[in-house]
């Protein structure tokens, strides 16, 4: 481990009312109240709202799009995905919170509007950009004393980007990460403070819409929608869900994103300890009498998140009651913000149609990099390898990428334009593709695929509690 501390650990407009709002918001926030007390029995309502939630998940097969009457009625193209952790969260709260609640809920969360976000096409794949930031800005106490305050540690930084490519028509998601220490082309106004090149996640620190659009100048990638999550986002939904289970090999630890899992085996992780996981990049566990080092960095934090993720979906799916579902609900527009494109109907509609998703079935990817020194004062970054990176997009993103206005460096700083690509057919494998100590190999040749080997064997996996 280097000695010191590392650098930080980089993990609108305001919000549209639907058309048709509720009558009776006065009262639902009445409902809602009586959900947070904890109490069942004040919960007036709770078999009608578990009944309308079964109606609800019945109807699922007929693909219906709620109307402002609450009638069922709905196109199957239209279907998104909610919060980093889990597309399967709001089918628990459509199956036991009833719709009107919902809708009230809904407009609870934050809104971020992105300019240059693209329509999602009805029936079509989608894509969307899940960003996890490291903002200090809101942070409570312990939070300032676990991560630093905002005085301390300003801006905001990427600490998760991740394109999660949703196919309704075969009920799928792909979820391709993008290294934070990756180099891209700036764009304005980021190039004037950041230089030509630098970090993809220091254009975050401009904002999400610039984010989106340095993704899609680099790499031709349209985004539909974006999600933020930051610490106290992730920590309350975790709770609100009563911790995650997942099992330690080996004792654990990062002195830096403050792991500390003292005894191996299956655990239930609250919130404070499941970020610790996620942030994880200086992971060592221990093994026949001494502590061992992942040197594997952000690589090695991408495979433990892709793990979680599903450990995450698989708690969620299981919480199915009211108090449990308001909980989690409750707890989001603290520290999640969602673009305003997103549709409630669309919502409702995600988490109907991916109730029954399996988490073993969500496949994760790494974009392709390798290390690089020709950037001066950037220190250690990652460069994209071709045609290997290009190769990945095509199989996850197909016809819809775009050519590249401002692509991305390579090993020796020079920007080229990606090589034509034939897709390929093979299935994305559920395994983070990395090789050569935490780096994708570069293909040979339009039929090479991504390169992929399992997760070692000291990560946690997914347990049962």
């Amino acid at each position: 481990m280097a000695n010191g501390r590392p650098p930080a650990d980089e993990f609108g407009r305001p919000s549209r009312r639907p058309r048709g709002g509720s009558a009776n918001e006065e009262g639902l926030a009445a409902l809602g109240r009586e959900m947070r007390s904890g109490d069942p029995a004040k919960v007036a309502n709770e078999q009608g709202l578990q009944a309308l939630g079964a109606r609800i998940d019945a109807s699922g097969s007929g693909s219906p799009k709620l109307r402002r009457s609450g009638k069922p009625k709905w196109s199957a193209g239209k279907k998104t995905v909610v919060i980093l952790t889990s597309v399967v969260v709001l089918a628990a709260a459509a199956i036991g919170g009833g719709y009107a609640y919902l809708w009230y809920r809904f407009n609870q969360l934050s809104k971020v509007h992105i300019a240059d976000e693209v329509a999602a096409q009805s029936g079509q794949p989608f894509t969307i950009l899940v960003i996890g930031s490291d903002t200090r800005v809101g942070e409570s106490a312990a939070g300032a004393q676990a991560f630093g305050s905002a005085q301390q540690v300003t801006g905001q930084r990427s600490d998760v980007v991740q394109l999660w490519r949703v196919t309704p028509s075969t009920k799928s998601i792909q979820v391709m990460s993008i290294p934070r220490d990756t180099v891209v082309s700036m764009l304005p106004p980021d190039n004037s403070q950041y230089g030509t090149y630098n970090r993809i996640n220091s254009s975050y620190n401009t904002g999400a819409n610039q984010l989106v659009k340095t993704i899609t100048a680099n790499f031709g990638i349209p985004i539909n929608h974006v999600v933020e999550v930051d610490f106290s986002g992730f920590q309350d939904s975790v709770n609100a869900l009563g911790g995650v289970y997942m099992n330690f090999p080996y004792p654990a630890k990062d002195a830096y994103s403050g792991l500390n899992i003292t005894t191996p085996g299956c655990q239930l992780l609250n919130g404070a300890q499941a970020l610790a996981v996620a942030r994880s990049r200086h992971y060592e566990y221990y093994q026949n009498g001494y502590w061992h080092f992942d040197g594997t960095s952000d690589f090695g934090r991408i495979q433990r998140q892709d793990v979680f993720l599903k450990a995450m979906i698989q708690e969620a799916k299981s919480k199915v009651n009211p108090l449990t579902v308001n909980a989690f609900i409750g707890s989001l527009h603290e520290g999640v913000t969602i673009d305003d494109g997103w549709g409630f109907n669309e919502l409702i509609g995600l988490a109907l149609t991916y109730h029954s998703f399996d988490p073993s079935q969500l496949a994760g990817q790494t974009m392709p990099t390798v290390s690089s020194s020709a950037f001066g004062g950037l220190g250690d970054v990652l460069t994209v390898t071709q045609p290997a990176t290009q190769q990945m997009l095509v199989n996850i993103f197909g016809s819809s990428l775009q050519t590249p206005s401002n692509p991305p460096p390579d090993v020796n700083g020079v920007a080229h334009q990606p090589p034509t690509i034939t897709p390929t057919t093979v299935t994305p494998t559920t395994a983070t593709a990395v090789a050569n100590g935490g780096h994708a190999a570069a293909g040979s040749g339009a039929t090479t695929t991504p390169t992929t080997t399992p997760p070692p064997s000291f990560n946690p996996t997914n347990c049962s509690g």
